[in-house]
């Protein structure tokens, strides 16, 4: 009997890094991707294949939030990998001490409120499954311990979002689900597109000291590692994908 194809959520598959890691993923998953643009697509059949299958929600959402977790249990009755990578920056980048209370309650529901809550909602999903029980990932940022001063409020939210991986890493240990962070440094995308010029100059000036931005794929080849059971016995663990951004040197 042909083992059964396993099961992926990634939230913000439309573009960038979640466009690339649903890329990498629907090679051996069969991958239901949210987008927040696109026409809410249901399966006729309980999938077996691997692909990628379109699924409308805003993380930030609670209905939302249900509605995706009872589509993936009803089309293909379990889940075996979920990414967290949906994620929002200001709609406007201002100073600290002018932004205000709405983009800071913005940012919070979709990057932080949202991922937290879904993950507790597909946590509750694999513990039902027989078998393995699934792993669990979070994209956040180096903005978690990086502070830029006219996107507090993103800082913030991603500063949450690793705490949140911690808190669920300690308690799904012992019901055999990882949790695992991948913490992306500058990387080229559509969001970082308005200052990629600067960033690639800095880059090459030694902020990074492999030379380089990031691309989408850099984070998907992480994100496959994990996927393939090959970190099972580091949960918890902090992945940086930054191209040495962390390392202090002198």
């Amino acid at each position: 009997m042909s083992k059964p194809v396993p099961v992926a959520v990634v939230t913000g598959a439309s573009r960038g890094i979640g466009k690339a890691i649903a890329a990498e993923l629907q090679r051996t998953h069969a991958v239901v991707g949210t987008f927040l643009r696109t026409p809410p697509e249901s399966l006729v059949e309980p999938a077996s294949a691997p692909g990628i299958y379109p699924f409308r929600c805003d993380v930030s959402v609670a209905s939302d939030r249900a509605r995706l977790v009872a589509h993936v249990a009803g089309a293909f009755g379990r889940i075996d990998l979920l990414v967290n990578n949906a994620g929002i920056a200001p709609r406007e980048r201002k100073d600290l001490l002018e932004a205000g209370e709405e983009s800071f309650d913005e940012l919070i529901s979709t990057n932080l409120k949202g991922p937290h809550f879904l993950t507790q909602a597909f946590a509750k999903q694999m513990l039902s499954q027989g078998g393995a029980r699934g792993r669990i990932i979070y994209v956040t940022s180096i903005s978690a311990y990086t502070a830029s001063v006219n996107r507090g409020e993103y800082c913030v939210s991603k500063a949450g979002l690793s705490m949140s991986v911690a808190l669920y890493a300690a308690r799904l240990a012992v019901e055999g689900i990882g949790v695992f962070e991948i913490r992306p440094g500058i990387i080229q995308t559509d969001m970082t597109a308005p200052v990629a010029a600067s960033y690639e100059e800095r880059a090459s000036q030694g902020l990074l000291p492999q030379g380089r931005i990031g691309q989408p794929d850099d984070v998907a080849q992480a994100v496959r590692a994990i996927a393939d059971g090959r970190l099972d016995y580091s949960t918890g663990q902090i992945i940086d994908v930054d191209g040495g951004f962390r390392l202090r040197t002198l």
